[in-house]
């Protein structure tokens, strides 16, 4: 009777198998007679499905079970018309008021004869002229292609229930001259209502309609697929008639206690949509007076209320968009920096600014993001967004966002973008504003820490620090050889063995025996880890006058870590034997180093502590 996609245990299947039971007996209404086929339906079939956005379906009863899907196709079409012929075009043939009327009222503009929107009959028949095709075959080719799109599966036309139709259409002909007559259907009706009778013949599922739904609710891309069946902006047109007119005569009072863009159909089907969140569909052949399922308007009205379904009561935005804010005096990039560079960083850096933004951005979770930035706009040198938490961002808040680089930009403030590799809008704006960002606003950084970096270097080379990547670092200003007299750095340097490595060398790998320590002369390096994901993290940069591999001193286990090249690069090596090795080095040199040593693992663990600190907001 019931089942789920791997739904066992789950609350929501429970949820649905207790209104099902709820409503199992509920044999009030009769079902559609007008058209013979369909007064064939069993008044038991009863079926209810929540279809979540990213494609898993909950169902309970005869989700599987066929039936024609009559006028909840209506929406389906009309999108396409306004693909296939642009807005306007399509809005100068049907409108979009609703009617209060019956589903086969006929409602027309008295001055234009324009039926009054797409979810009546009349403005139904009309849309349905409006699919582009060459033919009526290509037309339905067309129609039935784009559904099977819809639900992941080809769908054909119930050709008994198409027959039935058609031989009983006899108002909505009637319809399909008038609306000849008014030149709203500029050729021969008659192939055009036949295409609307197959249209409204086209066989699903209860289930099917949950998928139809979640499509629409994931902004037109098939949830289970990942194919785009229809443009956002024409799934808001959509849903927007859906809401106003999709439950006919009893559209006002749906909204009112269900609020969800919904369409229903006279063989007992309902369909409705709670945007970006989800898919809920109901099948019960008996209707009411509206010709709306009586079990259907029961069931969406329960769990409207029961989950807080309803599009007007959204809740209150309590997680804000920005996650953490600091400067860069509390957290500095991983590239290590000598003495002076880590001063002037210590005295500006909080002119260096970190937004870590999180969640869904648009315009009313970046407002407020904005109206921080700007706040600080005239003492910043440098803006850091870290996009790396953000799982969605829409046209509005990336409108918000380029508005603000630009702002910066002008104010001659630099605004970078980092953790943005899966946001493939982002080159796309940077390209198109061109030299009015440029130099100030680099390409957006993977990797929150390269973007820290690059604003620290910009705000070091405004205050005189510049980079000379031939420099050589003497020996003596090494980290680990402070306080060796000259006597003691030159027995050092006998047991010390030049090295040198092109730019992408690895130098260490994880796993090595560590059996060296490298006292970097020339160029740069980076020390980075494997993550889980199979991406890289990079732990430090280090520059001429630093040393890797120290850890080889202490604890003697195998590397953890990989070091590679980023240039050429130059050094000094000195083997753990050596080391330990009396006869090499004395006494008073091996306390020296690790006395500068452990001064260096200290500052190590400082940095960690406080970056810690920042990031545990």
């Amino acid at each position: 009777m019931s089942g789920a996609d791997g739904a066992a245990g789950s609350p929501i299947q429970a949820y649905l198998e207790r209104m099902y039971e709820r409503y199992a007996d509920l044999l009030e209404g009769e079902v559609a007679n007008y058209i013979p086929e369909l007064a064939k339906a069993d008044k038991r079939w009863f079926s209810i499905c929540i279809a979540t956005i990213d494609g898993h379906v909950y169902e309970v009863g005869d989700a599987r079970q066929p039936f024609t899907i009559q006028s909840i196709s209506k929406p389906f079409v009309y999108g396409m018309a306004l693909e296939d012929n642009g807005e306007q075009e399509v809005l100068s043939k049907v409108g979009v008021e609703p009617t209060g009327d019956a589903f086969n009222s006929i409602s027309l503009d008295p001055g234009s004869g324009r039926p009054l929107n797409p979810m009546i009959n009349a403005g139904a028949i009309a849309v349905a002229g409006l699919v582009r095709g060459e033919s009526a075959v290509e037309k339905l080719h067309r129609i039935l292609q784009t559904f099977s799109l819809y639900v992941g599966r080809n769908v054909t036309i119930d050709h008994v229930v198409y027959q039935s139709e058609k031989s009983t259409g006899h108002r909505n002909r009637a319809i399909g001259h008038m609306l000849r007559n008014f030149d709203i259907l500029g050729v021969d009706p008659d192939p055009i209502l036949d295409l609307y009778f197959q249209q409204c013949s086209i066989a699903v599922t209860c289930h099917d309609l949950a998928l139809m739904a979640a499509t629409l609710a994931n902004g037109g891309v098939n949830p289970r697929t990942g194919q785009r069946v229809a443009k956002p902006e024409y799934v808001e047109n959509m849903l927007s008639v859906m809401a106003t007119c999709g439950m006919y005569d009893y559209a006002g009072e749906w909204i009112y206690k269900v609020g969800m863009p919904a369409k229903s159909g006279v063989s007992g089907g309902i369909l409705a949509v709670l945007p970006g969140q989800l898919g809920v569909s109901v099948f019960s052949p008996l209707l009411d007076a509206h010709g709306n399922s009586m079990r259907g308007l029961r069931v969406c009205a329960d769990i409207s209320k029961d989950f807080q379904l309803h599009l007007f009561n959204a809740p209150r935005i309590s997680t804000s968009a920005i996650r953490a804010k600091y400067d860069a005096t509390h957290l500095a990039s991983r590239r290590l920096r000598g003495s002076e560079e880590a001063r002037l960083l210590k005295e500006h850096g909080e002119q260096i600014r970190i937004y870590e933004l999180q969640g869904e951005l648009t315009f009313t979770t970046m407002e407020p993001v904005a109206r921080e930035v700007l706040q600080h706009l005239d003492t910043t040198e440098s803006i850091l967004i870290d996009l790396k938490r953000v799982v969605f961002m829409n046209d509005a808040a990336q409108e918000v966002l380029t508005d603000l680089m630009r702002t910066a930009s002008a104010q001659g403030v630099a605004l970078v973008l980092a953790g943005a590799h899966e946001q493939d809008w982002l080159p796309k704006t940077i390209a198109v504003q061109g030299p009015a960002l440029a130099p100030l606003t680099p390409p957006p950084f993977a990797d929150n820490d390269l973007a820290l970096e690059w604003c620290e270097e910009r705000l070091l080379s405004g205050r005189g620090v510049e980079r000379v990547p031939e420099a050589t670092v003497a020996l003596t200003a090494h980290d680990l050889c402070q306080g060796l007299t000259p006597d003691e750095l030159a027995r050092l340097l006998e047991n010390l063995q030049a090295r040198s490595f092109s730019a992408g060398d690895a130098i260490i790998h994880s796993g090595d025996c560590p059996d060296h320590i490298y006292f970097l002369s020339k160029g740069t390096v980076s020390v980075t880890v494997g993550l889980m994901n199979g991406r890289r993290k990079r732990f430090s940069t280090l520059s001429a006058g630093m040393v890797f591999g120290e850890m080889a001193l202490v604890d003697r286990l195998p590397r953890s870590a990989d070091v590679h090249a980023d240039t050429d690069v130059e050094c000094y090596v000195l083997s753990c034997e050596k080391f330990e090795d009396v006869a090499c080095l004395d006494a008073s040199v091996r306390a020296a180093l690790l006395r500068n040593l452990l001064r260096h693992v200290s500052r190590m663990l400082r940095r960690a502590n406080e970056e810690v600190s920042v990031l545990a907001q």
